[in-house]
């Protein structure tokens, strides 16, 4: 509870003689130190009346509520230590879980390692992609390969960054499979524009609407002999709504830092292993300035195909994050959630087209060991930061605890001495009126 607003719920009007004007409510944490005693107050407020005491009882109120200021600004500072440990323990927590990650998919990449005597590399994309010779994707794809010298003199493909199966890359093969999986083959062959203009190049239509198949990308489909068959996905960089959020400090990928899901508890659930948008690796060109704006490829392209796609290790842990989940899910065995209340079901779908592999874990078992001891290490300061947190929260309830006493004091000895004064006053005016 706000300190101040807690004061100002226990805080008792003084009388018109008296000033109890009390901001805030701290605890010495050896309540015995600040205990009143209660009959001697009382004594105290009596016989300061009854004696024309007024300074000793305006002394008595004014210390009273010297304690109550006292007790208000101690408990303000646990307020204040525990909000401080919370946000400690939830970044020191939050980095765990980061490394965790990496050390999850270096685990997974391994074991891939073992069971793919092959990897997905950028050859074998770009070979998946030509084999959908009479897409558009696959049509440019020829074109920029095999025809390098044609393409060069063509303007409107200057502002063609390439097709999304292309611009970004995963250290697990398994992963790979699966979000070209989640995504569909139609986006992955999609073709992915830094401008508007480009967009509006790649088709152009006569005054009926009908598509020119003698310009743009059609026109070069047919020039090379790969008629363009059936719709195709562009995505304009431009006109997507970048990720507005920060991104994760000194990371040369240039990670989203978005917010981890979170039980109850406050810990992440078991299994999370992060975000999808996060767990493509992007060259370093495609990082920065991607779009006129300076966006990169990251928070324009992935964040809107993924969006914030958790990944589990298992279903079952996916499942048991359920409520946790409200922008689709996948797990390493399998398991879809396209969105909040839409699960995919069935048997796994092989898509032929799929992300590359990248040489991110290339230098990983140097870096394994000590990055186990890092973990171990900032495990130990979240336990001290945890017990830290504890004996804040008694020394907090302790402190309001001899707040709550020290007011009924308060409350008490007020009572007394306006009790004693209206009786002096009604004593005098009995004296005044009686005749001698």
């Amino acid at each position: 509870m706000d300190s101040s607003s807690d004061l100002q719920a226990h805080m008792i009007p003084a009388t018109p003689h008296l000033s109890a004007q009390t901001n805030a409510i701290l605890v010495d944490d050896s309540s015995a130190s600040m205990q009143v005693d209660q009959t001697e107050n009382s004594v105290v407020a009596r016989d300061g009346m009854q004696n024309g005491g007024t300074e000793l009882v305006i002394y008595n109120s004014k210390r009273l509520q010297d304690d109550l200021q006292m007790i208000g600004l101690k408990i303000k500072q646990h307020e204040d230590h525990i909000k401080l440990l919370k946000s400690q323990s939830l970044k020191l927590g939050d980095s765990i879980l980061d490394l965790q990650v990496n050390l999850g998919k270096y685990h997974s990449a391994k074991v891939d390692n073992e069971d793919h005597s092959n990897h997905q590399n950028e050859e074998e994309t770009t070979g998946q992609i030509l084999q959908h010779e009479k897409s558009a994707a696959g049509v440019l794809c020829q074109l920029k390969t095999r025809h390098c010298t044609q393409a060069s003199h063509l303007t409107f493909t200057k502002d063609v960054l390439g097709i999304v199966a292309s611009l970004g890359q995963l250290e697990d093969e398994n992963l790979s499979s699966l979000l070209s999986e989640y995504l569909g083959v139609d986006t992955m062959l999609a073709i992915v524009c830094k401008t508007f203009e480009c967009v509006k190049a790649l088709e152009t239509y006569d005054k009926e609407g009908r598509i020119i198949k003698s310009s743009g990308l059609h026109g070069l489909g047919a020039s090379i002999g790969r008629a363009i068959d059936g719709r195709f996905l562009v995505i304009c960089l431009e006109n997507l709504r970048p990720f507005a959020g920060e991104f994760v400090v000194d990371d040369p990928q240039r990670r989203l830092d978005l917010w981890k899901p979170r039980l109850p508890t406050g810990e992440c659930p078991p299994g999370f292993l992060g975000y999808a948008v996060n767990m493509i690796n992007i060259d370093s060109k495609n990082l920065f300035c991607a779009t006129a704006s300076g966006h990169g490829l990251r928070e324009t392209l992935f964040y809107n195909l993924f969006y914030r796609l958790q990944v589990y290790r298992t279903r079952a842990d996916m499942l048991l994050a359920l409520p946790l989940i409200s922008d689709g899910a996948i797990s390493l065995d399998g398991g879809i959630i396209r969105s909040s209340g839409i699960f995919s079901l069935g048997s796994r779908q092989d898509v032929d087209v799929r992300f590359p592999k990248s040489s991110g874990t290339s230098d990983m078992p140097a870096k394994y060991a000590a990055t186990e001891k890092q973990i171990q290490e900032m495990k130990f300061r979240l336990e001290t930061l945890q017990e830290d947190l504890k004996r804040e929260q008694a020394l907090l309830k302790n402190a309001k605890d001899t707040f709550e006493r020290k007011k009924q004091e308060f409350v008490k000895f007020l009572a007394d001495s306006s009790s004693f004064a209206i009786q002096c006053q009604m004593q005098a005016a009995r004296e005044k009126f009686t005749p001698r």
